[in-house]
């Protein structure tokens, strides 16, 4: 049995699996809807149940639902990663940190079976770990009551579903990890829900505090987000919870965070079963901040089973339209200029022929790494089996802003590993300035100049993917053998 959450599903669903802090608000000047609370979501976007059992599905599979899925040894390849991995740089030594809401209960089991289908190396704190375990780690942060189960209830708002999550966990450490086979894996997990009220964001960046002040990690990833428009304009609320960016950026801690799925057209929390649909461009926040590497997402147009060629055939249409072109700029992929934060000096220099970024506003994102499902990577789960959302338990196709987050996170893992295990920390400004020579940016990214993220039927402006810099992927995807070596180049000298 296919099971589908389709797109209009899964944006149903960015509502529900969420926790909220209540803001006083009025109506906003210029038809900006009056600040509600606050609504984060994990940022997965469109997930199709592809096989049961522990054996990943084969690529008919996939192109059979018009999808083509992505295994981690093709989507090293794509991203030219394998040169450095072969080499012997894979995040040894470094400690990802992946926070989200509630955790999975399953995830020990499910990363075990993940590794055995893909040949990965195993992890201590996996299922059946043996005593005196010497590979890399796989750790809980747990804050509180974090189970998954779904909760009783008769008269709910719908925010209280956590198997969402459950998902999102999968994503994230399944793919941390295998963009960064040896690298340690913090899961950070908050029990954040509805009605809680109040807790929420703060949540997220208290333990995030937590564990950046004890020196837990290199490198964090947060697949959530929320409409800048949420935060009442956007300025005190926003940036009374910015303390955990700020001491990232102190201890060198690199921060990156997913842009959102849908494009430029974003929601605020009321009515909560019916979401407001804010009237005009937005983008969210974290990835937004300055201080965050914001993620942005493409269709990934690349052999599916190999990452080495270039496969204008295989579904989905995205790629088949588009002949010869390697990504594409996905429709979902979140991006445009922030109403909260002004452009930052690491963007006063952007490549040759990009989309210009105005003075008064902070452009996003500011990378990107492929998203769509409809060139998926798969994950195994079995945490939803007795969640309400998803039936069926094995191998999925999943996309959204969030694969691309926690996959950026491995390459900085592997990159402050190849520095001697010094940490890169804050990278925006290498980013841009790498992108501004234009030999180095030719080399270090693949540049996507096609594809929009304009969201059919909203009446919501988007823009298109440009030659350098755009709102819809940012400078671009890595070509990772090139890329690490020149941030540590550029931070090392700076």
């Amino acid at each position: 049995m296919i099971q589908s959450l389709v797109r209009s599903c899964a944006r149903r669903m960015a509502p529900v699996a969420v926790g909220v802090m209540t803001l006083a608000g009025t109506v906003i000047a210029g038809g900006q809807p009056a600040a509600q609370a606050i609504v984060f979501h994990p940022v997965w976007n469109d997930i199709e149940f592809v096989s049961a059992g522990v054996t990943p599905p084969t690529q008919l599979q996939c192109n059979a639902i018009s999808r083509r899925c992505f295994n981690p040894t093709a989507e090293q390849n794509s991203y030219n990663l394998t040169p450095l991995l072969t080499a012997n740089h894979q995040g040894q030594g470094q400690t990802i940190i992946i926070v989200d809401a509630f955790g999975s209960e399953t995830m020990r089991h499910d990363l075990k079976v993940f590794n055995n289908a893909f040949g990965l190396p195993h992890m201590c704190g996996e299922e059946g770990t043996a005593a005196g375990c010497t590979g890399p780690t796989f750790d809980e942060f747990q804050q509180g009551n974090t189970s998954t189960n779904p909760q009783p209830c008769s008269n709910c708002t719908g925010q209280e579903n956590r198997a969402a999550w459950a998902i999102e966990v999968a994503l994230d450490v399944e793919w941390a990890h295998s963009m960064a086979p040896m690298a340690n894996i913090l899961l950070v997990t908050t029990p954040t829900a509805e009605t809680l009220g109040a807790q929420g964001f703060p949540d997220f960046f208290k333990a995030e505090q937590a564990v950046i002040d004890a020196h837990r990690g290199s490198v964090i990833s947060q697949s959530f987000a929320s409409a800048e428009q949420a935060f009442n304009s956007g300025t005190a609320a926003l940036q009374n919870l910015r303390f955990a960016f700020k001491d990232a950026q102190a201890n060198h801690v690199t921060v990156f965070g997913s842009s959102g799925d849908s494009g430029t057209a974003n929601i605020i929390k009321t009515p909560v079963k019916n979401p407001t649909l804010v009237p005009f461009p937005t983008v969210e926040w974290p990835a937004s901040d300055p201080l965050v590497t914001g993620v942005g997402g493409t269709y990934e147009c690349t052999n599916a089973d190999t990452g080495l060629t270039i496969d204008s055939v295989s579904p989905p249409a995205a790629c088949r339209t588009h002949p010869g072109v390697r990504e594409v700029g996905w429709i979902g992929s979140g991006g445009g200029f922030s109403a909260v934060f002004a452009r930052p000096s690491f963007q006063d220099a952007l490549p040759a022929g990009s989309t210009a970024i105005d003075g008064s506003t902070r452009g996003v994102p500011d990378i990107a790494l492929q998203a769509s499902s409809r060139t998926g990577v798969l994950i195994y789960i079995t945490n939803p089996g007795y969640s309400t959302n998803v039936h069926d338990t094995g191998w999925y196709v999943i996309g959204g802003t969030s694969s691309s987050s926690p996959q950026w996170a491995g390459l900085i893992a592997v990159a402050n590993e190849m520095n001697g295990g010094k940490q890169l920390g804050y990278i925006n400004p290498a980013l841009y300035a790498i992108a501004s020579n234009s030999a180095m940016y030719a080399a270090d990214f693949y540049d996507v100049t096609t594809g929009n993220n304009t969201q059919p039927g909203t009446g919501i402006a988007g823009f298109p993917a440009t030659t350098g810099w755009d709102p819809v992927t940012g400078l671009g995807t890595p070509n990772a053998a090139n890329l690490l070596p020149d941030l540590i180049n550029y931070v090392n000298t700076h």
